[in-house]
């Protein structure tokens, strides 16, 4: 029997050097914040889109696994784009993720149906993102990719508290008995009596109010701005919806002032600096 012929190994040298015809690239790239794109060669596909900032140092770090090596390999150029500082860069690379689909950035490009979570009288359902706006609606817990995660967090925040599957509505409780789980003490027994629905229900809360989401605590857009030595930009923010950055704010007029949607990649990065008062912003005419 003939066996194919293996490919002979690549000396290791050889993988972590930066291809030489990237390093031209390399080399004129400010160590400053921004995002950085590697170019494939099909139509000038993105490979991959990262931030950093500091975007020289973190570009030259992709030579850390035989992976980020072979993409290396497989990239035909480099471009960037400079921003201001970090949350700037943090929503420029989602945008463009977003917008783009590169090969390399499969999690982060990956189409989701947003759910959470919403306390319906003693139960708790799953509400969908295509349905109501989660930037204004109240009363929502933890942000989840499907309906099948968000039930699977509900249930672990259940095991957690030892609240009741079939209170919950997670499962259905035979007339007048109470559930499996309160035998053996996973469910303090709201389901037998043991306890009342009006504690169960405060436990319930309680448990959830560490995944609230945060309404969006302005009238209408924003923008939230960054300086790095004289430079500005103001991102525009609507709905914890990064709408585009400008340089002043006489261009923010050119930009389109309201958020299509909920947008969870925008709400993780802003909501922290928003909500804390770590950042200047500034009302938009």
């Amino acid at each position: 029997m003939n066996l194919p012929r293996s490919r002979p190994a690549m000396d290791a040298a050889q993988l972590y050097e930066y291809p030489s015809h990237l390093r031209e690239a390399v080399a004129g790239m400010p160590d400053a914040p921004g995002v950085y794109i590697f170019h494939g060669a099909e139509g000038d596909l993105p490979l991959y889109i990262g931030k950093s900032i500091r975007l020289r140092s973190r570009v030259l770090s992709h030579l850390r696994t035989p992976d980020e090596a072979r993409m290396l390999r497989q990239t035909q150029r480099i471009s960037h784009i400079r921003t201001t500082g970090e949350i700037g860069a943090l929503l420029l690379e989602a945008q463009l993720i977003k917008q783009q689909h590169p090969l390399f950035n499969q999690k982060l490009r990956r189409q989701r149906q947003l759910c959470s979570l919403r306390v319906q009288g003693a139960a708790v359902e799953v509400v969908y993102s295509k349905d109501i706006n989660f930037a204004t609606e109240t009363d929502l817990y933890g942000l989840y990719a499907s309906r099948h995660s968000a039930l699977e967090a509900l249930r672990q925040l259940a095991d957690d508290q030892r609240l009741c599957y079939g209170a919950l509505g997670l499962e259905k409780l035979a007339q007048g008995r109470g559930c499996f789980r309160a035998q053996l003490h996973q469910c303090a027994g709201v389901c037998r009596g043991d306890e009342t629905p009006q504690a169960h229900q405060q436990r319930l809360c309680a448990a959830l109010e560490v995944l609230r989401i945060a309404c969006w605590p302005y009238a209408g857009a924003v923008g939230l701005v960054e300086r790095y030595g004289q430079e500005q930009q103001i991102h525009l923010i609507h709905h914890w919806h990064y709408l585009g950055s400008v340089s002043d704010v006489a261009q923010v007029g050119r930009l389109h002032q309201v958020a299509p949607g909920f947008d969870a990649d925008g709400y993780k990065i802003l909501c922290r600096p928003l909500l804390s008062g770590g950042c200047e912003v500034i009302p938009l005419p």
